[in-house]
């Protein structure tokens, strides 16, 4: 079977790489997070009506690093998502750990841009991540720039609950992921990103008054509880869920389609 067929829309900075699929409304983008990408995105769309587009951030997939070097502000991510929602016609979003931060910034700007919005894995507000949340962004980075897959795999798979690692799905899905990464230019990224804020001050977010739906999952040192219940706290409209360890697309991807669905249907 062929891979879907994607295509170029122009970012701020450079061609950004999308895929649609589905027709009629509502329209909802969905943005990956940092060393995800748009296959690792789809599996959330599953019980979403309508369309659905999937965007590939800089350095991932099919779109360009703008300056090899330089880091990346969530400020200039939000304004991929917000280049791709507009040529689209999106009308609603979901963002997952960078893409969620993303949303943020881009929300910071435009708080009634989306209808909806879902954020899944929160990682950061306004206050930088602690070191040892940052340092296998770093170990992945050297990977990426190694050339060596089988070693990013391993990687990918040491950062997977324990309780799945053995599973052939698991094993294959970081397979896949770790070909998709090493010797693309993501490596910018992953040094420069997770020191980073979403958004200066957290306070102007309580300005969305859209539906906000809030995903976390326990025993996640990337991705907090108490960022993700902060988060939610400052959205009059915010509904969160935290959701039991063993990853949240593996030990509960039936409830994650179900919430996200539930969510995003008219």
């Amino acid at each position: 079977m062929s891979a879907p067929r994607t295509r170029v829309v122009p970012g701020p900075t450079g061609g950004l790489e999308v895929l649609s699929a589905g027709r009629g409304a509502p329209h909802t983008l969905f943005a990956h997070g940092l060393a995800g990408s748009i296959p690792t995105t789809r599996p959330y769309a599953a019980k979403v009506p309508g369309t659905r587009s999937f965007l590939h951030f800089r350095g991932h997939g099919a779109s360009p690093v703008p300056v090899p070097g330089a880091p990346w502000p969530y400020a200039e991510l939000a304004a991929e998502v917000e280049a791709v929602a507009d040529a689209v016609g999106a009308t609603q979003a979901l963002g997952i750990s960078m893409g969620a931060g993303s949303l943020c910034a881009g929300l910071v700007e435009r708080p009634d841009r989306f209808d909806r919005v879902a954020l899944v894995l929160p990682a950061v507000i306004d206050r930088p991540r602690p070191e040892a949340a940052t340092g296998r962004f770093a170990v992945l980075a050297d990977l990426v720039e190694s050339g060596d897959v089988e070693a990013a795999a391993a990687h990918l798979l040491e950062e997977q609950p324990p309780g799945v690692r053995a599973d052939p799905a698991v094993r294959a899905w970081c397979r896949d992921q770790a070909g998709r990464l090493v010797g693309t230019d993501l490596a910018d990224g992953l040094r420069s990103l997770p020191h980073q804020v979403a958004v200066p001050d957290r306070e102007a977010l309580r300005r969305v008054t859209a539906p906000v739906l809030v995903l976390a999952q326990e025993d996640d040192l990337a991705h907090p509880v108490d960022v993700a219940v902060e988060l939610a706290e400052l959205f009059p409209g915010a509904k969160l869920h935290v959701l039991g360890p063993g990853g949240i697309m593996w030990a509960h991807r039936a409830r994650v389609r179900d919430l996200v669905g539930e969510f995003f249907t008219p």
